[in-house]
């Protein structure tokens, strides 16, 4: 299987954790990306930073690089190949999912040793105003 390309997305991203009964805001759903998690723990809203809410947890300071597909449902590895790739860099990620592919956030202040992490590994990498 050829390794995946991923994009680094141009934004700044915000997660905030809220209380699992609080109304989501419509600036969120407003948004042109957004990612929304529940548990009967948490409300979990992850948003391009420009989006500000009032939140029991806020951490800021993410950016992500989209894996781009689409990508089958069937496909097994892809995610823990590329979490073992940053791991092995040492950094943390928080990844969030949608039918067709996965988003991997960074910290801000790792995003090139992420980026660059993944091109030693084998991905391509295109960054915001480039196509590599």
């Amino acid at each position: 299987m050829a390794i995946q390309t991923l994009a680094v997305l141009p934004q700044e991203f915000t997660i905030y954790g809220l209380a699992p009964a609080a109304s989501i805001p419509a600036a969120v759903t407003q948004s042109e990306l957004y990612f929304i998690g529940k548990t009967e723990d948490q409300l979990s809203i992850v948003v391009p930073s420009t989006v500000k809410l009032e939140a029991e947890d806020t951490d800021e300071n993410w950016r992500a690089l989209e894996l781009l597909g689409p990508l089958e449902l069937s496909m097994v590895g892809i995610m823990a190949k590329i979490g073992s790739v940053l791991a092995g860099a040492k950094i943390s990620i928080f990844v969030v999912s949608t039918f067709d592919t996965d988003f991997f956030l960074v910290k801000g202040h790792k995003l090139q040793e992420a980026v660059g992490a993944l091109r030693k590994a084998g991905y391509q990498v295109q960054t915001p105003g480039t196509d590599s």
